[in-house]
């Protein structure tokens, strides 16, 4: 996972990247979207997002830089719970290569305007402040994949329906995202995901990587399984245990 250690808005993008863009499984009554129908998506998005409360998942993160033409693979989970109108997330990443089982190497949480990240191997939590001019688009960057509501993504991104696809057997909608925010823009020239219609769900994303607002040719690649939604979140994989004392350093 990239770190922005100077930019907490960047942090927050690396970490929100990873948390995955997906539409509550939640039915809510609207109607099935058709392949290229963005404005049916938008309303399931809508509607799945009144009734949303909770997520969680398994993650595959493949990163894969150009110059060197190489690709990290790293796995994890992910979840994110909406309380009061205020969204809180977890999530964990193994060090690359790692097998499921292995112990985690970060943990990210997100709460009360703060984005806390543990190394576990050296202990040490780092706090960014995310409270104020960037909070609100902290949050929505959070809830985007996680019950977040199809206004809210039109309002963030330029959306275009790029149609039907397959993955795993399931049919999808391909949507390509562009932000308005420049400074997203800046990190990230665009972000293309698949979405199952039928079940509301994300089944992968990839994310552009940028260089002042000029793609790079890294990507970032998740794909997303074992999607639970609305149901109680296992909150112990995502405790941000240190072994001995923490170290902690605001940022």
């Amino acid at each position: 996972m990239c770190v922005f250690r100077r930019i907490p808005l960047a942090l927050l993008l690396a970490a929100a990247c990873a948390v995955p863009l997906l539409v509550t499984a939640a039915r809510a009554g609207a109607a099935p979207a058709k392949s290229g129908d963005l404005a049916a998506v938008i309303d399931e998005m809508n509607a799945a997002s009144a009734k949303f409360t909770s997520a969680q998942a398994d993650l595959r993160q493949e990163i894969y830089t150009k110059v060197v033409q190489d690709t990290e693979t790293r796995i994890g989970q992910i979840y994110l719970e909406r309380k009061g109108g205020s969204v809180q997330m977890g999530m964990t990443l193994l060090a690359a290569g790692a097998s499921a089982g292995a112990p985690p190497s970060q943990i990210f949480e997100f709460a009360n305007g703060k984005l806390r990240m543990l190394t576990t191997g050296d202990s040490q939590i780092d706090v960014y402040n995310t409270a104020g001019k960037n909070q609100a688009l902290a949050e929505t960057l959070m809830s985007l994949g996680f019950g977040g509501s199809g206004a809210d993504l039109e309002k963030t991104f330029a959306v275009t329906d790029d149609g039907p696809d397959t993955i795993d057997g399931a049919k999808v909608e391909k949507l390509d995202l562009v932000a308005k925010d420049p400074d997203i823009r800046n990190k990230f020239s665009r972000i293309t995901i698949w979405i199952d219609p039928t079940r509301d769900v994300t089944l992968k994303q990839v994310l552009y990587n940028a260089a002042n607002g000029q793609p790079t040719g890294d990507t970032r690649t998740v794909y997303y399984t074992d999607i639970r939604v609305n149901q109680p979140v296992n909150m112990k994989p995502f405790e941000l245990k240190c072994k001995g004392k923490c170290t902690v350093i605001n940022h």
